[in-house]
């Protein structure tokens, strides 16, 4: 005799996620629209990411529901691909390449082992999973061999945290840990904006996070304390910052998605920012899919967002698309798990029961 898990009240959670993930990412959109008309900015850029996103996170739902194990698979071989093969994502000695490609290449090769990850834990033979773990650990080495330190970290942080999500069975504390990972990132990132560090922290980060990268960190900061309300604009950094208009080759942007939503839209830019990663957390804590497989997904999308906290990752169109992919595989219900389970008809015999 078996009993049904309540479909229909799994179905009902999946579809409010889905709806408020509808209601965030339009408030983006609209909000952009809002400042940009205020402070006559470019809302093109966002509006991209946001279509990036949700088209992403479309495509992972359908595939993830139709192929749980080559999906994941492809898209992380579609993303080393493009990271090896795409000159402008690679960090390599280019002396003309903006600063930001770097944290690109991460963002992507970060995406691309959570993947495989997911893949690998999604298969049934125990050949698809050591396969798909090899391919996790190809990547990771391809971080390495681009020069890619902090890619090469993060690879392997996801593929150490997919590990230890095998053997959890809550995937409540791990989406927890996930949250306060970001939000230690995102406030250290404002505390060094602010200066509000000791000196002694403040001097070993410079190293690192460069000083230029800080200078654009507290113009953003500067521009957010004076437009606390509506910022200044989309794509208007780069008009108004000191640092940005003295360099040579500069893009424009402050290299941090939390300052440049403070600076270019205000408050409610950073509220929309961080509701759009709550949500996304929402969503996999709400998936049907395994654990492991949403803990793992969980982990490359926090690397993603300790990237963009930092970095210029969120303004590459692939790395935007690639973050929606893989929330979407996680959060599919597979099409097999969907089917009818045939009911069996019970008769008593002595002291059993047989069909």
């Amino acid at each position: 005799m078996t009993s049904e898990a309540g479909p229909g009240e799994a179905g009902e959670r999946r579809s409010v996620s889905d709806a408020v993930g509808v209601v965030v990412l339009g408030a983006c959109a609209t909000w952009s629209l809002v400042t940009a008309t205020v402070h006559d900015g470019r809302p093109e850029g966002v509006l991209l990411a946001v279509l990036a996103v949700a088209a992403g996170y479309a495509a992972g739902r359908i595939c993830g529901a139709l192929l749980p194990v080559a999906a994941p698979c492809a898209g992380a071989l579609a993303g080393l691909g493009l990271a090896v093969a795409v000159p402008h994502l690679t960090p390599g000695p280019q002396i003309v390449a903006p600063l930001g490609h770097a944290g690109a290449t991460a963002a992507l090769l970060t995406l691309c082992v959570g993947a495989a990850c997911c893949a690998a834990w999604a298969a049934d033979s125990p050949a698809g999973r050591f396969a798909m773990g090899v391919l996790a650990a190809g990547i990771t080495v391809t971080a390495a061999f681009l020069g890619s330190i902090s890619g090469f970290v993060l690879c392997s942080a996801v593929l150490l945290c997919s590990l230890a999500a095998g053997r959890m069975h809550s995937r409540a504390a791990g989406i927890a840990g996930l949250a306060l990972t970001v939000a230690l990132v995102t406030g250290l990132t404002w505390a060094v904006a602010g200066n509000a560090l000791p000196e002694g922290l403040t001097t070993s980060l410079d190293g690192p996070l460069t000083q230029h990268r800080v200078q654009l960190w507290q113009d953003a900061l500067h521009m957010a304390h004076h437009n606390a309300a509506l910022g200044v604009g989309p794509e208007r950094f780069g008009e108004l910052s000191t640092t940005a208009t003295r360099t040579l080759l500069s893009d424009g942007k402050p290299h941090s998605a939390l300052l440049q939503q403070a600076s270019e839209q205000g408050a409610v830019g950073v509220v929309l920012l961080g509701a759009s990663f709550c949500w996304v957390l929402h969503g996999l804590w709400r998936s049907p899919r395994p654990t492991p497989v949403v803990l793992t997904a969980g982990a490359a999308l926090t690397g993603l967002a300790a990237i963009a906290a930092v970095g210029n990752a969120l303004s590459f169109t692939a790395v935007s698309v690639g973050a929606g992919l893989l929330a979407g595989l996680a959060t599919a219900r597979p099409l097999a798990e969907d089917s009818p389970q045939q009911e069996v008809a019970v008769r008593p015999r002595r002291d059993r029961l047989t069909p």
